[in-house]
């Protein structure tokens, strides 16, 4: 009878475990007692790892918190820096004596103190929206009511604005409350 150097090995069932691979000559096999010992100090190592990095995520987290914070608080100072003077000009002419100032003077005064606002607000990036005649966009407008167009080409067009909007940058921060137009056709 022939022996072949290769003969086929049983199937394995499913979810057996292999046996493990016999230790190479001359290698020295670890105790059980070692093994565990080598193991917890690993284990006690890697612990101590996990526990420094969730102790410096959370300290990070807690200095972003309060970086945001400080950065905001600063932002809203330097809004408020900006709108002081032209706070002041208004608080002055509100307390005017009537007697002695006449209408022109006043109308005069608020126009000041709103252009002096206004050139704040720009320079921190604030426009209005408040055009007529452009088309009505729900991304910008609050249709408050519709009027008829007078003209095709006006249909869905703004007509009047009734409440200006504001935007900050790209954010819309109050959308504008308008009248929209629209075509009916020709009336019979």
């Amino acid at each position: 009878m022939k022996h072949n150097a290769e003969q086929p090995q049983p199937a394995q069932q499913p979810g057996a475990v292999d046996p493990p691979a016999p230790a190479p000559e001359g290698a020295l096999v670890e105790l059980p007692e070692e093994a565990v010992a080598r193991l917890e100090g690993e284990f006690a190592e890697l612990k101590d790892k996990y526990l420094r990095l969730a102790a410096e995520y959370d300290n990070f987290r807690k200095r972003t918190a309060k970086e945001r914070a400080e950065v905001w608080a600063r932002a809203q100072t330097d809004v408020v820096q900006r709108l002081v003077d032209a706070l002041d000009d208004l608080a002055r002419f509100a307390h005017v004596d009537r007697a002695q100032v006449d209408a022109q003077t006043i109308h005069d005064g608020v126009e000041l103190v709103e252009r002096k606002l206004w050139k704040e607000l720009e320079a921190l990036g604030v426009t209005r929206v408040d055009q007529v005649g452009v088309p009505f966009d729900p991304n910008l407008h609050e249709a408050v009511t519709t009027q008829p167009a007078d003209d095709p080409a006006k249909d869905h067009t703004v007509g009047v604005v009734l409440q200006s909007g504001y935007r900050l940058g790209g954010v819309l921060i109050r959308p504008a409350r308008v009248v929209v137009l629209t075509w009916q056709g020709e009336a019979a």
